[in-house]
């Protein structure tokens, strides 16, 4: 049964719609594997198996009576402790939420789950998702299942953890800087970071500053994240920057990218360091492209770095979200967290103004990139996994970098809003996954999708499993 745990989502909804595979027999083996597993990684942060035993139960009864269970029938889901499931407790990985019982599930969460999917439980995070490594007072460190020592990455580290180590087939995750393409990278899985709002965020207690985070999945395949796409996006009333769902089946359109792309490869987008051995693997996996008769190109012009735009709109967002209790609980947060996010009190206007020009210029160079290109490819990370319990790397390849140049690749999307993934791209030489990025035009999820699942028919990584 073990094999069965590392099918994707979509070849398990067809066993459990073919009746090959019952739901409950499908959720118990999930929760034994957990049972297992689990311990070693941390990658739930809260479990309900009774609750799950129970909805598995009833849908097997109810394909029994000939029901049709749906595109993600019996599907064991993680959801991300930053979002909401009814029932279970929504805490940020912060002491002062530990007892945020959520009444509703987040849009997310419900349209998945009318689609049959089950949730089991939560997953861990960073402290409101602050870091690129998952660890918090409240649950402890989440570990990378290729290595316990190292990390598997953030925010998103409990769903990728998850997933990776065969324990559920489906997590759901959320971006702001990186945070679904990190640990996807980290973890050798899929993850998507759609365009700005084709997922609904919500509902929510505040809208957004930044207008940067979104909502996506991480998965085994490409086929579960369009399946997943499929199921979830589409505009929502509690969101007012969600787009309109897309015209036709991001899952039936899979298999139709065209040919002849001209696609542009950065190796470090004119500012960022990477270590020899992520580079490497991303130059090899990008040349997949011309392998498969594409046009691949160097592209050595540069992006504006907007590390120093992305930083102080991200942390109105945080100031936003944790409200009252920056002040009531200051002892509990967590020190730089506190820090980072009270410089946003200081904020002129005259400095947000100077943060959104340089938003406006990184936009119109891509404008300007995708004019003649029709995908750009980075490296995910620059880096392999670091240690479990952090701090990111400071010094690349011999040379210091700043803060946010342990994610150089990633944040710059979230201030564009272009959709962006990451695939597995091989392995370093200490066993560890890396990542390649695939960045589309404006609102060309469909575009990203088809090249991954192009990508991926040419470089399967589905054989490729952490040995737990």
């Amino acid at each position: 049964m073990t094999s069965i745990l590392f099918k994707t989502a979509h070849e398990l909804a067809e066993l459990v719609a073919k009746k090959e595979i019952s739901p409950l027999e499908l959720m118990e083996e999930t929760l034994r594997r957990i049972e297992v597993v689990d311990p070693s990684l941390n990658a739930f942060c809260a479990l309900d198996p009774e609750t799950a035993l129970a909805e598995a139960k009833a849908m097997t009864e109810a394909i029994a009576r000939g029901k049709h269970p749906g595109p993600l029938a019996g599907i064991p889901l993680g959801v991300k402790d930053l979002e909401d499931a009814a029932g279970f407790v929504t805490s940020f990985g912060s002491i002062p939420f530990k007892d945020n019982l959520a009444a509703e599930d987040s849009v997310q969460v419900a349209r998945l789950k009318a689609a049959g999917a089950i949730v089991v439980g939560k997953t861990n995070v960073p402290e409101f998702g602050f870091t690129g490594f998952t660890k918090n007072r409240l649950f402890g460190v989440t570990r990378n299942p290729w290595n316990l020592q190292r990390t598997c990455g953030g925010s998103s580290g409990g769903s990728a953890a998850a997933v990776s180590a065969g324990l559920v087939p489906l997590c759901t995750g959320s971006d702001a800087g990186g945070s679904i393409r990190i640990p996807a990278c980290y973890c050798g899985c899929f993850g998507m970071k759609p365009s700005f709002g084709r997922i609904p965020i919500g509902p929510q207690s505040h809208l957004t500053f930044s207008h940067m985070t979104v909502a996506g999945p991480l998965t085994r395949s490409v086929a579960d994240a369009a399946l997943y796409l499929d199921c979830t996006a589409g505009s929502h009333p509690a969101d007012p920057y969600s787009l309109p769902g897309p015209r036709r089946s991001f899952f039936s359109e899979l298999d139709e990218l065209p040919d002849s792309l001209n696609v542009a490869f950065s190796p470090d987008l004119g500012y960022a360091r990477v270590e020899k051995d992520v580079m490497a693997c991303a130059k090899e996996a990008a040349a997949a492209f011309e392998e498969m008769g594409h046009r691949l190109e160097l592209w050595t012009e540069a992006l504006p770095d907007a590390a120093d735009a992305w930083m102080p709109l991200i942390c109105t967002d945080i100031y936003a979200q944790i409200g009252g209790a920056l002040e009531a609980h200051r002892q509990a947060l967590g020190k730089t967290l506190v820090a980072m996010v009270e410089k946003t009190k200081t904020l002129t206007v005259a400095e947000i103004d100077g943060f959104q020009k340089l938003r406006l210029e990184l936009n119109r160079r891509l404008e300007h990139l995708f004019d003649q290109f029709d995908l750009l490819l980075t490296p995910t990370m620059p880096t392999e996994a670091f240690a479990a319990g952090g701090p990111p790397p400071a010094v690349i390849e011999g040379e210091r970098v700043p803060l946010l140049g342990a994610v150089a690749f990633t944040y710059p999307f979230n201030l564009s809003g272009h959709p962006a993934a990451t695939v597995p791209a091989g392995m370093t030489s200490n066993g560890l996954p890396a990542g390649l990025q695939i960045v589309g035009p404006r609102h060309r999820d469909d575009l990203v999708l088809q090249a991954a699942r192009a990508y991926e028919k040419a470089r399967p990584w589905a054989r490729l499993r952490p040995e737990l």
